[in-house]
This record gives structure tokens, sequence and C-alpha cells, in this order.
């Protein structure tokens, strides 16, 4: 999958944190994804993140995305290397809140908060390619 990671962590250089799981939601979960605009748009209370049923699990995320914050500074992390296409974790790109498949431009919620804390955020593609 990643081997470039797995080293990493072997090493103790990977602190590996699900903020959907620091948020209470459990695994598995239903899928969710952000309805009218991006991570930010969730932590100012503009957008909402809800699952295929309806149901908004906003607050768990940002609940998560503060938490792994929290984490972060705890042991001085400067980079994060995020899951693309997460709604919680994606640097660059999330589903468009159709559940259709379609990805736009954007940021997860802990992307965003990371982000605005100072935080380099990378995906595990990018990641890849640069090594």
């Amino acid at each position: 999958m990643f081997p470039e990671l797995v080293e990493f962590y072997r090493k103790g250089e990977v602190i590996p944190v699900c903020p959907e799981q620091l948020g209470g939601l459990q695994t598995p979960r239903p899928p969710a994804e952000i309805r009218g605009g991006d991570g930010g748009a969730v932590l100012d209370g503009k957008a909402r993140l809800i699952t295929p049923h309806g149901e908004d699990v906003g607050e768990a995320f940002i609940r998560g995305a503060k938490e792994a914050l929290n984490l972060a500074r705890l042991v001085g992390v400067e980079r994060a290397i995020l899951k693309e296409k997460s709604p919680s974790c994606g640097p660059y790109f999330i589903y468009d809140g159709t559940f259709c498949g379609r990805i736009v431009a954007g940021r997860g919620v802990t992307a965003e908060l990371f982000n605005r804390e100072g935080i380099s955020v990378t995906s595990e593609n990018e990641f890849k390619r640069k090594g």
C-alpha cells in the first residue's frame, strides 16, 4: 500500500489517528459528505456534514478535528499526511455532498483546522510521489 509510511511508522515518526473516531463515531460507520461547502464552511457553521440518510454528523467531525489538533500540538506535529477525499482529512479534494461520487476541490474538516493552525497538510498520494 504505502511502504514509505509503514517505515516511518516503524521508526516512531508517524502517529496514526482517525479524527472521526476521536469525535465519537463508530467503525464501520455510514459514509458522510459535506453539503454546502467544504471543511472550512463546516467549521464556520455554514455547511453541514451529513450521511446518506440525512443525519448531521458535523459536530462529531468538529470534535474529532479538535482532538486531533490537540494531539498534534502535544507532540509537536508540523506536517500531517492525510487521506484524500475524506470529509475529515481530505487536504485538496472532497466529495461534493450528493453521494454520487463527484469530487470537488476543498479540504475536509481536520485538514482545514490543521491548515488554519499552521500545520502543513498533504495527501497520502502526494507523499508517495515526493517520498
